[in-house]
């Protein structure tokens, strides 16, 4: 039975989508294994969004070619966001590679495996290796991220809604490597939540790329609610979720019927995601993001009072294209006034064929990494303070086992999706309990042993 190793670069959409296959693989009768020493087949499954993650999956492949003296039949692959992005020219930058798959294609990864597998067997190994490239679109590739295999015991699992994106950001590659907005029927998302439910899940984020406009060209409205609240409500009606998250969001997908949603559903859970980007008009423009610094901080604002308790983390990006001491300088002023519970903050990374990779006025990488530094301090400061504020509080969590860094500890996370590490016992993962904070530290919080007892 051969044995494959699945690397993942990149979102929870790409993790999503590495179950999938891995899921697809095991049903042809291969077996998934932990240590590219053991595999017969390894894949990368890769991200775009900056060049590091390009760059990483390239120099990662490069090593493997390594592992084909021992193991000349070995089967290496791309897939993923960079093998859409790139195509047939990855056969030029790794000639050594067998098979490059685009993300409409997951679903025909395991065919194209097995045929890899049986030529080998059935071709001497000095033959010409004949490498499978497919990047092309395929209709009706959203429904085929379904019915996903679980670890023992999980409680907690993404469910892919949508593909794609229609908003074509000025910085962003997605649109290419994703394709155009299609989403899966209401009735199918909720059938698989509801499998889920059945074996124990309890928590579900739904995962797009822009994932609150779901729907919006394929589904009518409902009583003035759209396709995303609807399903919202059709999820949170599923017995046995107790949980429900979403990501990744775009602040324009935040309208009236979803901010409402928040007051109204006690499933959903107290945390938005909210990226920023640029707190500078100018720069947001530019970028194509289709708001303004003041209307963000008041859809914050309106986000806040829909629920007591909302979290608002985000994500945003420094050094783009022209921006001036001034540009940041706004940005670092929201970020102070908005103040996250948590932000991802990215230096600009100029990427392949989008607008901003040839725009004049790039910043300088030394200038991007101090403008990094300074606002994560800013971000770092918001984070401490709102940690800070929770000792000596009791926080409800959701077990989900053991804690990453240390397995003697559990681990679960908070409606507002910080992170709660405490002492335990195994009857404890999967349920959902109180925890009284104890002490904060970086963006990890730690929990009473006590309230278990």
């Amino acid at each position: 039975m051969p044995g494959v190793y699945i690397k993942t670069y990149g979102c929870q959409m790409n993790e999503r989508d590495s179950e999938q296959v891995s899921k697809m693989l095991v049903e042809r009768g291969y077996r998934m294994v932990e240590a590219e020493g053991e595999a017969d087949v390894i894949l990368l499954n890769t991200c775009s969004v900056r060049d590091m993650a390009e760059q990483k999956a390239i120099g990662k492949m490069g090593m493997l070619r390594k592992l084909r003296k021992t193991r000349p039949h070995l089967v290496l692959g791309y897939l993923g966001c960079m093998a859409q992005a790139r195509g047939q020219s990855l056969l030029q930058t790794s000639p050594h590679v067998d098979l490059v798959v685009g993300t409409q294609k997951f679903h025909r990864v395991a065919d194209y495996v097995h045929d890899l597998l049986q030529s080998r067997q059935h071709a001497l190994i000095d033959d010409v290796r004949r490498p499978i490239v497919d990047t092309d679109e395929e209709p009706g590739s959203q429904s085929t991220i379904r019915e996903q295999e679980l670890e023992t015991g999980q409680v907690t699992a993404f469910v892919s809604i949508m593909q794609g994106c229609n908003m074509h950001c000025a910085f962003c590659i997605v649109p290419q490597t994703r394709g155009s907005e299609r989403g899966r029927p209401i009735a199918e998302i909720v059938a698989e939540v509801r499998l889920l439910a059945e074996r124990g899940v309890k928590e579900v984020t739904l995962l797009g790329q822009i994932v609150n406009l779901y729907g919006r060209h394929e589904f009518p409205k409902v009583d003035d609610k759209s396709p995303f609240v609807q399903l919202l409500e059709a999820v949170c009606a599923v017995d046995g979720i107790e949980r429900v998250r979403f990501t990744s969001p775009h602040p324009i997908g935040y309208r009236d019927d979803l901010i409402e949603a928040f007051s109204r559903l006690p499933k959903l859970v107290e945390h938005v995601h909210l990226p920023l980007q640029s707190g500078s008009d100018r720069i947001l423009k530019i970028m194509r993001r289709g708001y303004t610094a003041e209307k963000f901080q008041k859809l914050a604002e309106r986000i806040r009072a829909a629920r007591p308790g909302m979290a608002i983390t985000s994500d945003i990006i420094v050094g783009f294209p022209g921006e001036t001491d001034e540009d940041f300088q706004k940005t670092r002023d929201l970020c102070e006034a908005v103040s996250f519970d948590n932000a991802f903050v990215f230096r600009y990374s100029p990427r392949q064929n989008t607008p901003a990779a040839t725009m004049e006025a790039q910043i300088s990488e030394e200038l991007k990494e101090a403008r990094n530094q300074e606002l994560l301090d800013v971000v770092n400061r918001h984070v401490a303070a709102k940690l800070d504020a929770l000792i000596g509080t009791e926080v409800e969590i959701l077990c989900e086992g053991a804690s990453r860094h240390n397995t003697e500890r559990l681990s679960g996370r908070s409606r507002t999706n910080k992170i709660v590490v405490f002492e335990g016992a195994p009857r404890h993962i999967g349920q959902i309990f109180p925890v009284k904070i104890t002490r904060a530290s970086g963006s990890t919080l730690y929990g009473d042993p006590a309230i278990l007892e």
